[in-house]
């Protein structure tokens, strides 16, 4: 995928539930697959502006920043409405490049919905002790890994010539960690909780035709590579043909060396996806080499055949590819038809936990806002509003006398906001 396409997908994935405040999981029984292991793709040529920091659209007139809400002790403008307005806008336009426009007019009346949201979980992130910072570097290798960047500073510099602020960047992969990590610590893990054996059984009965499918085998990669990528090994590819002209027979045999030295590792117990780490050289190693779900015909011939005649857990041994060498790990092997309920147990139950957890959050979500202090300037409308709105609560002073309550405890002091 071009540089310019996967930083945006990739941005715009990180921050599904935030601003936009749109979706909370994504799991879905049949999720869309991989069409054939991508081994070392070709090193992309540019980079857009990813979603969530687009520029705002040009105006005739000056634009002045204005206050347009107060979520407690943090403010929304004018600025971060129109920044979020057109995060979304990209984000439908990648998504939906034929209809986005009428996707648009049903979300766009969210977006105050998602700029709240954000400001309540952030606020609950920091009284749980949320950080996000963890996450964030993570997310930010998997986008460099991903890219084909080097390091991280060539991550930064490819956002430089773009007009990106990589602390902007940062920030918003930040907010996004956070985001999800309190809807997954507060409510996540309630809804996971929720999910029982019977359920697990209704929702199997109800959707055989939906469970029903071709043979099909879930794979991870272990990639030696000897010269430039070249192209994925689709079924057009001949895996085993001989060596590319320009080979260096010396690379040759070291990276030949170098994966059956791995592959005795895995013979001695080595963990798979631990050596895929470690020392992959495909773009799939930060992942432990995961590739994705394959179905007959949508891998080489001689793939196919060494794959599909494994049982889940097993591995091939070394294959020679037009990349370098090559070790296929059997993560699961789902013969034809409805598969047995312990098989689609754990992808029932995540499509359980994804039918779940939005109205959960939603729930929970109105809860932070009723216990928030929330003030919207008149013309700006939030869809998430607690039906207890109407019952914004009293403002004191700051610096005003403290009560007590029933223990002696002085109470928490209430803020003091200026109202439109």
């Amino acid at each position: 995928m071009p540089k310019k396409l996967l930083f945006a997908v990739l941005f715009s994935l990180a921050f599904a539930a935030v601003p936009g405040g749109h979706a909370f999981a994504q799991a879905q029984p049949n999720a869309p697959k991989p069409t054939a292991p991508t081994t070392s793709p070709a090193a992309p040529t540019a980079l857009a502006v990813p979603t969530g920091l687009a520029a705002p659209a040009a105006s005739s007139g000056n634009i002045v920043d204005e206050i347009i809400a107060r979520v407690d002790d943090s403010i929304i403008t004018s600025a971060d409405f129109e920044k979020a307005k057109q995060s979304e806008q990209n984000e439908l336009e990648q998504q939906f490049p034929g209809n986005w426009q009428a996707k648009w007019d049903e979300r766009q009346k969210d977006t105050m919905r998602g700029l709240i949201d954000r400001e309540l979980l952030l606020e609950k992130g920091r009284e749980l002790g949320v950080t996000g910072e963890t996450e964030t570097i993570k997310r930010l290798n998997q986008m460099r890994i991903q890219m084909g960047l080097k390091s991280m500073d060539d991550l930064e510099e490819e956002a430089k010539k773009q007009g990106v602020s990589y602390d902007e960047l940062k920030e918003q992969i930040r907010t996004g960690a956070v985001a999800e990590q309190v809807i997954g610590q507060e409510v996540g893990s309630k809804v996971a909780a929720s999910i029982k054996n019977e359920d697990v059984q209704e929702f199997y009965e109800k959707h055989q035709k939906d469970l029903e499918g071709p043979e099909e085998v879930g794979l991870s990669e272990i990639m030696i590579s000897i010269a430039a990528p070249a192209a994925n090994l689709d079924n057009k590819d001949n895996p085993t043909a001989s060596t590319p002209p320009g080979d260096d027979p010396a690379k040759l045999a070291e990276a030949e060396l170098k994966a059956k030295g791995l592959w005795e590792q895995l013979q001695k117990g080595a963990k798979f996806e631990d050596v895929a780490k470690k020392s992959s050289d495909g773009s799939t190693a930060a992942e432990g080499g995961t590739l994705g779900v394959f179905k007959r015909g949508e891998l080489s011939k001689e793939l196919e055949d060494k794959t599909f005649s494994l049982k889940a857990g097993e591995y091939t041994s070394v294959i020679r590819t037009k990349q370098g060498f090559i070790i296929l790990k059997v993560n699961m092997h789902r013969a034809a038809g409805v598969p047995p309920v312990k098989d689609v147990e754990n992808q029932i139950k995540e499509a359980l936990y994804s039918q779940k957890l939005e109205p959960a959050a939603r729930v929970y979500l109105t809860k932070l806002r009723d216990e928030a202090y929330i003030d919207i300037k008149p013309g700006y409308v939030d869809s998430g509003a607690s039906p207890n709105a109407a019952n914004k609560p009293v403002m004191i002073a700051a610096n005003g006398p403290a009560s007590s309550n029933s223990s002696g405890q002085p109470k928490k002091k209430k803020k003091k906001f200026l109202v439109f």
